[in-house]
């Protein structure tokens, strides 16, 4: 695994950094061949919060989680557990649904503990869509789109942009900020 890790109100150690590679190398056992991808490692400090995100892109698969913490230490220690929970129910679902020769199941290893049938969501609880809403996209601008989420009250905003036609979203972010999601040409 090649890894990228940064530090944001932070300097990355190589003490911290040395930690983020065992713990994140660690997850290697849950593989038959070790990941060649690459690990994004995000380290950040606003106040007294300590922050991790890992992200592990993979063919046909995103390993992402992040966690707060007082204690870096402690903030990595709980992310590699919720990436270590992703894996294993990765695992067992695909165990239990893809049973062809392309899925994802023959990249995990069969030693596998499987989850806890309480973490198991029940095959109609995988996805439960609980509310269909139909409406039409306006043709606005992002900043537009923006004023209009604000106004509804939303953290999101699905519109048709103006200048492209195309189907974009708009969404507030966790810092206060706005994001914008378009499709690539």
């Amino acid at each position: 695994m090649n890894f990228n890790i940064r530090g944001e109100n932070l300097e990355v150690t190589s003490s911290l950094r040395d930690y983020v590679e065992k713990k994140v190398g660690k997850l290697e056992k849950y593989f038959d061949t070790a990941p060649s991808s690459d690990v994004h490692v995000k380290m950040s400090v606003l106040n007294k919060e300590q922050k991790v995100e890992i992200t592990i892109p993979m063919p046909r698969l995103l390993l992402r989680a992040e966690e707060k913490h007082t204690d870096m230490y402690a903030a990595i220690d709980l992310v590699i557990e919720k990436l270590e929970r992703q894996i294993r129910k990765h695992k067992t679902k695909v165990n239990k649904k893809f049973r062809t020769d392309d899925s994802l199941k023959y990249m995990f290893k069969n030693e596998l503990e499987p989850l806890a049938e309480e973490e198991i969501p029940a095959d109609d609880e995988d996805v439960q869509i609980v509310r269909t809403k139909r409406f039409d996209l306006k043709p606005m601008d992002a900043e537009e789109a923006v004023l209009q989420m604000d106004m509804l009250g939303h953290n999101f905003f699905v519109f048709a942009d103006a200048a492209s036609g195309s189907t974009s979203v708009v969404y507030k972010r966790r810092d206060g900020k706005y994001g914008l999601i378009e499709p690539e040409a």
